[in-house]
């Protein structure tokens, strides 16, 4: 067994892909790790591939750097905030504050594969509001020169004005990186929703049919967001949005159905009490002659006989309406004269319908309905603009997720989408867990939230997160006991440590002893740096314990156990009792272990005890 020394960036995502590559076509290789792309052009066709053609493209200045950028590692790491939590130890919901195109990056190692639906509404480009502001197309001493471009926390973000050259560019620049890593967290059978108006729904289809593949695009539904027209409009009043749908595999995406409206079952009724239930009946006749199409049906209460007329058909083989005859399944009428009608039985039909392209306010909720949402949960003020109806965010839910769904929003605004989830578990039983991200975006000096004591964006959307989750598991106390309305935070920030490439050397050849951890973080700081490196969900519940005197970790039972406090006394009778709990995964902090005699027996403890274990120090 080696014991491993912990990284402080994640992978990188362009060099992964390149083995993958390279393992299958070795040919393609030129130099150490790189591919020859003209040979792997060659490999996957089966005629002369010669130089470049013109072809059909998607591009804008900026295109290849923000691709490059999505395959670039990050050394950024997430924190947790227990204060700012509800139900921190035993939720699985998360809400994490940051960069979202970092946070992605963070995301992928346990996340890929593994979300069901995404829900996002991104900036609108309308030229007002904000876009993260990557500028992947600019030089490095642009970039420099741009350095004051930051927020306090070092985000990156500012207002696109539409008359800058670049409007269309920097929106996109902005977007593709991030829904290329989005697609890679989902499931073969995902989806993804985007709301988006008329500003950019032309390049945002052209991004998703270059990133998740044409073939995968599902439906442009339209929203009816305004419920009355816009008399003040400058040409005609924009009453809607849209909603894009695409999945990741087309070919193995169940779409869900919507509740049954009362209308849809009214029309079932029991005129002749049915021991089946409610029917409505339906026609036997088709068009067209068939050569067995014709023959006599007698009415058993009666005897009166009945064919279709020339031209028509009976769509059931004489036999098999006879016997529907003979079971009661066939209706002739209150007197029995009447020409004769299959019933279709209520019990019998799909329990659900499935959704049109066009979504009314008056099922998904409208632009003022959501901002009367948010008021309700914050006596009556107004904190948020523009928010999204929970009803519309539900409708999405229904169509592309299941019970126990994993569902993201990474630009998650007024957190509708947590909302959302809680909503819809306690009405079906669900058990969907939510990962919501946003940028701490400042709130305005002058706005109500600003002095209501709201900060930023994030503040705001975790307290309607504890708010509506209080008022769901009150409303649904009896139905839904067990419902998660808790959440996890975590921030994102800088790396819990030193990045050891060049600082090591450089600090030995002063005599000075290397402090490799970050001096203001937490043994639980490092604990979720680990759960990164170790691709554990970032909602697995955490167990604290003490063992041999020192507190330890127990992440989801023994899949990751830690001991990371550097006042800890770690000794060869205390590795003995955590290799016997038999971990998967064990980490420890190098400089709390007792000695260098401890060190040297940490190695062969657990090859005596627990073999198996992946042992790693930091």
């Amino acid at each position: 067994m080696n014991i491993e020394q912990v990284k402080c960036e994640t992978n990188d995502l362009a060099t992964e892909n390149a083995k993958k590559l390279l393992a299958l076509f070795p040919e393609c290789e030129s130099g150490v790790g790189e591919v020859d792309f003209d040979k792997l052009r060659q490999c996957l066709s089966s005629k002369v591939v010669e130089g470049n053609v013109e072809r059909y493209d998607f591009t804008w200045p900026g295109k290849r750097a923000a691709k490059a950028a999505a395959s670039a590692p990050t050394t950024k790491t997430l924190r947790p905030c227990r204060e700012e939590s509800v139900d921190f130890d035993t939720t699985g919901n998360l809400y994490i504050e940051g960069d979202n195109f970092e946070v992605l990056k963070l995301l992928q190692s346990a996340y890929a594969g593994r979300v069901k639906m995404i829900y996002i509404d991104p900036p609108y480009n309308t030229g007002h509001d904000f876009v993260y502001r990557d500028r992947f197309s600019l030089t490095k001493q642009e970039l420099e020169s741009e350095a004051g471009v930051f927020d306090e926390d070092g985000n990156r973000f500012q207002v696109n004005d539409s008359a800058e050259a670049r409007y269309h560019s920097n929106w996109c620049s902005m977007m593709y990186p991030r829904l290329k890593l989005a697609r890679n967290l989902l499931r073969d059978d995902g989806v993804i929703f985007i709301s988006i108006d008329d500003n950019e729904v032309t390049n945002l289809r052209k991004l998703c049919d270059e990133i998740f593949g044409e073939r995968n695009f599902v439906a442009q539904c339209v929203w009816q967001k305004i419920h009355s027209t816009k008399n003040d409009a400058q040409y005609l009043s924009e009453n809607h949005e849209y909603i894009l749908m695409y999945a990741k595999v087309k070919s193995v995406l169940n779409i869900g159905l919507l509740p049954r409206t009362a209308e849809m079952n009214e029309r079932y009724t029991n005129p002749d009490n049915d021991p089946k239930g409610p029917w409505q009946s339906g026609d036997l006749v088709a068009s067209g002659e068939r050569t067995t199409g014709h023959y006599i049906v007698k009415s058993p209460m009666t005897g009166k006989e009945f064919d279709v007329p020339q031209g028509k058909h009976w769509v059931y083989a004489e036999e098999n309406l006879k016997e529907l005859v003979a079971k009661g399944q066939i209706y002739f009428g209150v007197d029995g004269n009447a020409f004769p009608r299959k019933k279709r039985y209520l019990s019998q039909v799909q329990d659900g319908r499935t959704s049109n392209t066009l979504w009314l306010c008056d099922e998904v909720g409208h632009n003022q309905s959501a901002a009367r949402e948010v008021k309700a949960l914050f006596n009556d003020e107004k904190y948020f603009d523009f928010p999204k109806p929970v009803e519309l965010v539900c409708r999405m839910l229904r169509l592309g997720s299941i019970n126990d769904s994993l569902i993201l929003d990474f630009f998650s605004g007024s957190a509708t989408t947590a909302h959302a989830v809680m909503q819809l578990n306690a009405e079906d039983g669900g058990n969907r867990k939510f990962i919501l991200v946003q940028l701490p975006e400042a709130c305005a000096e002058d706005s109500e939230a600003a002095k209501a004591g709201y900060k930023n964006i994030c503040e705001i959307g975790k307290e309607r997160i504890r708010r509506a989750g209080k008022k769901i598991a009150e409303a649904n106390a009896t139905t839904a006991p067990n419902l998660d309305t808790g959440f996890r935070v975590l921030k994102l920030d800088s790396s819990s440590l030193h990045d050891t490439s060049s600082t090591v050397s450089e600090i030995n050849q002063l005599n000075l002893k290397f402090e490799r951890v970050r001096s203001d973080r937490t043994p639980e700081d490092l604990l979720f740096q680990m759960l990164l490196e170790t691709r554990i969900a970032l909602s697995e519940p955490i167990e604290k314990r003490t063992v041999g005197g020192n507190e330890v970790f127990f992440v989801s039972g023994t899949a990751l156990v830690a001991c990371l406090d550097k006042a800890a006394r770690m000794t060869t009778g205390f590795f003995v009792e955590i290799a016997k709990s038999r971990p998967a995964i064990a980490f420890f902090r190098e400089d709390a272990i007792a000695d260098d005699s401890t060190r040297t027996n940490l190695q062969q403890v657990f090859d005596q005890f627990s073999p198996t274990t992946s042992v790693r120090v930091i």
